[in-house]
């Protein structure tokens, strides 16, 4: 097959481009310039996307034998990853950068992009299982739980997991830095990005309120009603967050204070004690079902809420559009603006059934 290999500039995407040429297939690499103004990316390894990274990325191409170029996409992820990063804050969400940049943007505008040029399918060093079969695509969890990147391609339609390669799911991170060192290439030590790549100095809070400016409010007690603090931007807040409050007062039980909710509109952060952030129910819109095909409802599955976070058991159903998890167990600092990712557990390995954003759904209610 003729592959577009999307190259980072890390050792995972550069270890499955190896992959893909030793494969046999006809590869082409390609970084992704996402900076209006390159002066703004950070230098060093703190996060993907730095300076360093597009040479990195040449030179691993060089070492591979395979041709390279850089395609310009910093006007399109400006619009569809920055744009809308800030845009959710301001509605008082937390969104997933790195997953709306693998929907619009490698598995949007690079696929579509990559197919008008006559490539079979755009592979990269994401650690999932994929296959399929007849055309219908099976995405399933990496072999390494601890690097799993299922969460973030479960966005993916059917038709672009069709045209999707995803060569280091069988294998650990480990192994991955090994296959890199034994084919001599220069990232096999790289330390992995982990920091939101246009935040260029790591502050994400200074980020927003560059972004949307100051805007005062208030810091509201959920079960007094009292105000007990001021903010510069309920923008700077997420659900579950503890530190950087600002509370003017130790509350009366002496427990610590997490946030519960934020409150767009009137520019309100609620909080509270931690037992006040569970939930048993999470209910999400927009689903996109992996292999193309709504589920029969309802399902015993595994829920995840977050990139990193553990999986729970519950049973998964639909009311009307949105889909619906009950949890076998409480979740805590579920929020909004996420994405509720469903596998369906097997011998093989956790299949990813599909995934929804979850929605606002007012302020938990107290115990």
């Amino acid at each position: 097959m003729k592959v577009l290999a999307a190259m980072s500039g890390g050792v995972d995407s550069a270890v499955a481009a190896a992959f893909a040429a030793e494969a046999g297939h006809d590869v082409t690499g390609v970084h992704l310039a996402l900076a209006r103004n390159p002066q703004t990316h950070r230098t060093g390894a703190r996060g993907c996307c730095t300076k360093e990274d597009a040479h990195d990325a040449r030179r691993a191409a060089d070492v591979i034998g395979i041709p390279f170029y850089v395609w310009d996409m910093a006007e399109r992820f400006h619009e569809d990853v920055i744009e809308d990063f800030v845009a959710e804050y301001a509605a008082g969400r937390t969104p997933n950068p790195c997953l709306r940049c693998n929907e619009k943007i490698k598995f949007t505008a690079v696929l579509d992009r990559a197919r008008a040029l006559g490539f079979d399918a755009v592979v990269t060093g994401h650690h999932a299982r994929l296959s399929t079969v007849d055309g219908v695509p099976t995405l399933r969890r990496s072999v390494d739980f601890g690097k799993d990147q299922s969460y973030v391609l479960a966005v993916c339609t059917s038709e672009q997991l069709r045209h999707a390669m995803f060569p280091l799911g069988g294998i650990t991170k480990d192994e991955v830095r090994q296959q890199a060192a034994d084919r001599g290439l220069a990232v096999a030590d790289k330390p992995d990005s982990h920091d939101i790549c246009f935040v260029s100095d790591g502050d994400t809070a200074g980020f927003l309120r560059r972004a949307l400016g100051e805007r005062s409010g208030e810091i509201v007690d959920a079960a007094s009603g009292e105000v007990v603090g001021e903010h510069d931007g309920a923008y700077a807040f997420t659900v579950g967050q503890r530190k950087g409050l600002k509370i003017g007062r130790p509350a009366a039980d002496g427990k610590p204070r997490y946030v519960l909710d934020i409150e767009p509109v009137s520019n309100t952060v609620h909080i509270g004690p931690a037992d006040a952030l569970d939930v048993t129910e999470v209910r999400a819109e927009r689903p996109v079902w992996t292999d193309g095909v709504q589920p029969s409802f309802p399902v015993r599955a595994q829920v995840q809420l977050r990139a990193h976070g553990e999986p729970m058991d519950a049973t998964v159903s639909l009311d009307g559009d949105q889909v619906v998890a009950t949890l076998d167990s409480p979740a805590r600092g579920v929020a909004a603006g996420q994405a509720l990712v469903v596998y369906r557990p097997d011998a093989a390995g956790d299949v990813v059934l599909g995934s929804a954003t979850i929605m606002r759904s007012g302020q938990p209610a107290l115990h």
